[in-house]
């Protein structure tokens, strides 16, 4: 089952969170999709991703996206997001 936990941080506070879930096995193939479909939920538009973000990922079951990683303006410091389901 894949549960990411999507938290959109401001001056070190959440302001708005969701929780993705979807009934599958996690595919490392399918993350862009996993991230798209979190930012849908959240109305923002979705992060660049680079070989990096999936490496994080991978080694410490969350990424950070900062400002720069998205291509429209975005008014956050950060968007984290943590895998729940380890």
């Amino acid at each position: 089952m894949v549960r990411l936990w999507f938290k959109v941080m401001k001056n070190d506070r959440i302001v708005r969170q969701t929780v993705y879930e979807k009934d599958e096995k996690f595919t490392y193939s399918l993350f862009h999709d996993y991230i798209s479909a979190g930012c849908y939920e959240l109305d923002l538009s979705t992060p660049l991703i680079v070989k990096n973000h999936l490496f994080n990922f991978a080694k410490y079951n969350g990424v950070k996206f900062l400002p720069d990683d998205f291509t429209e303006p975005v008014d956050f410091d950060r968007l984290v997001v943590e895998n729940l389901d380890r």
